[in-house]
């Protein structure tokens, strides 16, 4: 009798052990993605190249670590121009690199992805705008207002500019006032702040009149979100435009100096885009992670762990596509994960942007 309850009880127990193993990735997903789970784990790590910062990543990273143990995550944060050249260098000279990009700099991933990605239909892929996935090789990730960002401190309320229109009127009224004290994107460094800056090019007939006034009192340009937002709260600048919305609601909870502002004439959505290598040398724990990123579980933690908003619209909470379209409406403009992010990467057409945006800018 005593054998017979010991051997239902270890029956038992492997039986919650097998639940357990295959309970880790959602219902609905194919019958055989253990099989996934099981060679990630053979793998034992998977190597990311983002630009996302890693304090932001982190809630993401223990979360997938958590969920699938054994499996560690590499995770290497660099800004979207180092991510590009380092990956295709690496690529070029047939060494180790990334198994998988994930990167606010939507144009310049697509690009690679032509030559480096591998076609991976996610189980996660219906639950995804139609205008967030790229013949099955990129998907956006995030859904991501592009904002400006003011000091509470020296800029009245009623100066605070409300559109890009507003802004440039603001900017040019002042120039005393804001001489060197306007920061943005220096788009010859900045993948991100390059396709920023053609997606506002599309957005406003009157772009290039809009950045002269903006720029009347001089730009200071920078590479990264973090250094625009530490030299308006400190009062270094002033004010700043084409700044990623979640890095500064972020740090807007912990810095009463920072103020944001969601343009109304409209408002860029930014999606960070990943692939997963053709050469990835871990391929099943990337694809594990993918999923895991795209998955309710995983925009779970990017909406209310990372502060990172949703590209899902069933998330907990208001950080997601139905949040920002309740708070924003038709002012939303979100970039597509297209081809047509191509089309100012060519060469010539990009740098004669540049020069265009050089001439309005006064650099």
């Amino acid at each position: 009798m005593m054998m017979k309850k010991i051997s239902a009880t270890v029956a038992a127990i492997t039986l919650l052990g097998s639940v357990s193993a295959y309970a880790a990735f959602p219902a609905g997903y194919p019958a055989d993605y253990q099989k996934l789970v099981d060679g990630a784990k053979k793998e034992g790590k998977v190597v990311i190249y983002s630009t996302t910062d890693t304090k932001a990543a982190a809630p993401l990273i223990q979360g997938f670590e958590a969920l699938y143990p054994g499996i560690k995550v590499e995770y290497n944060d660099m800004n979207s121009t180092e991510l590009y050249n380092r990956f295709i260098s690496e690529q070029a000279a047939g060494g180790t690199s990334g198994d998988l990009v994930w990167s606010s700099s939507m144009d310049t991933i697509l690009k690679l992805a032509g030559d480096y990605a591998q076609e991976y239909a996610s189980p996660e892929r219906a639950q995804l705008p139609k205008w967030a996935v790229w013949q099955d090789k990129v998907y956006g990730t995030t859904y991501e207002p592009v904002v400006f960002i003011y000091n509470k401190r020296l800029i009245p309320q009623g100066d605070v500019p409300d559109s890009h229109a507003a802004l440039a009127k603001l900017i040019a009224g002042q120039t005393d006032k804001f001489k060197k004290k306007v920061t943005t994107y220096d788009i010859e460094k900045s993948g991100v702040g390059f396709m920023l800056s053609v997606q506002d090019f599309k957005a406003d007939p009157n772009y290039f009149k809009t950045l002269a006034d903006v720029a009347k009192g001089g730009l200071a340009v920078q590479s990264s979100t973090g250094t625009m937002m530490e030299r308006v709260s400190s009062g270094e600048n002033l004010i700043g435009f084409n700044i990623l919305g979640s890095y500064a609601e972020a740090r807007a909870k912990s810095d009463p100096s920072l103020g944001i502002v969601y343009p109304k004439d409209y408002t860029l959505v930014l999606s960070r885009v990943s692939f997963i290598s053709k050469e990835a040398g871990n391929p099943n724990a990337a694809k594990l992670w993918f999923d895991y990123v795209l998955s309710e579980k995983g925009q779970n933690i990017l909406a209310n762990q990372a502060d990172i908003p949703s590209i899902r619209n069933d998330i907990e909470g208001k950080n997601d596509i139905d949040g920002m379209t309740k708070l924003l409406g038709n002012a939303l403009k979100p970039i597509p994960v297209d081809d047509s992010l191509l089309e100012y990467l060519q060469p010539a057409k990009r740098l004669d942007y540049i020069k265009q945006w050089r001439a309005a800018a006064a650099k």
